[in-house]
């Protein structure tokens, strides 16, 4: 268990919400990123080396390279964020480092995202709202901006966890079929609620689905789940939506299927190389693009840092962090 720090070092590597610095200015000894740039990879390698506590968020590169030149009185990374695979944590187990993260406070955010994605594309939204904007609207006509209906639709759900099960209920509201797959079946209980139907083969999913939406976490096993292969198996009128993680589907085949018609469009806030978005997807008015901005409420950024304030002061205090990720020895 770590020994209690007396005032520790803490160094942020972007802004967070007002309230949470000033609390933790309040707290810790706290250099903060005043000019909101991300650190290059040499600024992250001073502030290991210069810190008792790191507060990166998830674009912040820490790999080997960087964690392995940790000075002697970096003990914890508190990460701003649920995703952990931009920390190496074989890197920062082998310096006997604590990991935390702020999981459990992003799901209804995100799932609300998923919804208004799943909204936007088929109902051609964003198209509709640049077009009023553009001042060549010429009124209403039968046959204008028609899209599909979703209701009735089969929607299969890729990773069936909290944020999944959150779009799951959502969906249901809008006369969804539910269907999902994920690496080990829910509990009957979360099954029967939601009406929703496990199939332990992706491949004969994606086959049947209109809508399809991805929720599992990033790591190598989940690194262009949706391959080329996989892709290719969906219906020419089917949607993809995608507010995980870029690296999960193989987005250059993705835009030749979204180019050619192969499928019907798409709804996507993160990217495979973010945040260079591929230019073809720029020119597509078949695909709502957003930001990555799922999770991007006032309400969750401040229940993060809530979290992240938690975490570094309970190992403060000596004991446990309730959110790690790993725990030194």
């Amino acid at each position: 268990m770590p020994t209690r720090l007396p005032k520790p070092r803490v160094i942020v590597t972007r802004r967070l919400p007002g309230e949470i610095e000033a609390r933790m200015m309040e707290l810790f000894e706290t250099r903060l990123n005043e000019d909101d740039y991300p650190f290059s990879k040499a600024e992250l390698v001073a502030a290991v080396k210069e810190a008792d506590i790191l507060v990166p968020t998830v674009t912040d590169q820490l790999g080997p390279d960087v964690i392995g030149q940790a000075g002697p009185n970096l003990k914890l990374i508190a990460s701003f964020g649920t995703g952990i695979d931009h920390i190496d944590l074989d890197a920062a187990r082998a310096r006997n480092l604590v990991v935390t993260n702020t999981p459990g406070v992003l799901t209804e955010d995100t799932a609300d995202m998923t919804m208004a994605l799943i909204l936007a594309a088929p109902r051609r939204l964003a198209e509709g709202e640049r077009l009023a904007r553009s001042g060549q609207w010429k009124g209403w006509a039968p046959t204008f901006m028609l899209g599909h209906r979703i209701y009735g639709k089969r929607l299969g759900i890729i990773g069936m966890g909290r944020i999944g099960q959150a779009v799951a209920r959502r969906a249901r509201g809008f006369g969804l079929s539910i269907h999902y797959h994920n690496r080990t079946r829910v509990h009957p209980d979360i099954e029967a609620e939601l009406e929703a139907t496990y199939w332990p083969s992706l491949d004969q999913m994606l086959a049947r689905m209109e809508l399809i939406t991805i929720h599992c976490p990033s790591t190598p096993a989940t690194y262009h789940l949706l391959s080329s292969r996989r892709l290719k198996l969906l219906q020419k009128d089917a949607y993809i939506f995608n507010v995980a993680r870029g690296g999960v589907i193989d987005e250059a085949e993705l835009v030749r299927l979204l180019v050619n018609g192969d499928i019907a469009g798409a709804g996507l806030d993160v990217y495979e190389h973010e945040p260079a978005i591929n230019q073809k997807l720029l020119k597509l008015d078949n695909v709502v693009l957003l930001p990555h901005m799922g999770s991007a409420t006032i309400e969750g950024r401040l229940a993060m840092g809530e979290k992240v304030l938690i975490n570094i002061q309970t190992f403060v205090d000596g004991h446990t962090p309730p959110d790690r990720v790993i725990e030194n020895d």
